[in-house]
């Protein structure tokens, strides 16, 4: 390649082309350079918002539909469900595959942790819980605090189908056992 001589400058044009009058393009390798993926960001503060919802959307508010068949023994049964699954569910039909026990936490963090138990045991399958809540015998008035807050937060959530007192080999009073629909 022959260099031309550098001259002077009178403008910008004058100036590109003097400082690119020795430079000669590339040979084409023969390559094509491909656009590297874009990984999608993760919004992890969304994530945690959501799950943050998602807990406090278990109310407080107690319904007035929570079954009760002898003195303050809690029952629920989803609608178009038969009575048939409360029976087995009293009787241990079902084998209890995990459980919680929440006895002696405020409301706040038992809330917490229920919902924490029921995303861990719908993303391992499980059938049958068991939830301990205490006979509260240590609180204010020797009364239940979680037991109908619990019953409440459990008739909120899609996944539970059913839940009885436990057997009394199981918490009796004190624990509530769960029928969960099964996760696909």
């Amino acid at each position: 390649m022959k260099k031309r001589p550098v001259q002077p400058v009178s403008d910008d044009g004058d100036l590109f082309e003097n400082l690119f009058a020795n430079v000669s393009p590339l040979r084409d390798h023969g390559r094509v350079e491909h656009p590297r993926p874009r990984i999608k960001p993760i919004p992890v503060q969304r994530l945690r918002d959501e799950g943050a919802a998602l807990t406090d959307s278990l109310s407080d508010h107690i319904s007035w539909d929570i079954g009760t068949e002898t003195g303050e023994e809690l029952v629920y049964l989803r609608n178009g469900l038969a009575q048939q699954t409360v029976k087995k569910l009293r009787r241990g039909h079902w084998v209890i595959q995990d459980e919680l026990d929440l006895h002696g936490l405020t409301s706040v963090e038992a809330r917490e942790m229920l919902v924490d138990f029921l995303n861990h045991c719908r993303k391992n399958g499980f059938r049958c819980i068991r939830i301990i809540h205490g006979k509260g015998l240590r609180s204010k008035n020797r009364e239940p605090v979680l037991k109908t807050k619990i019953a409440n937060w459990l008739m909120q959530r899609d996944e539970v189908l059913a839940f009885c007192q436990a057997r009394q080999v199981d918490g009796g009073g004190g624990a509530v056992v769960v029928l969960l629909k099964i996760s696909r």
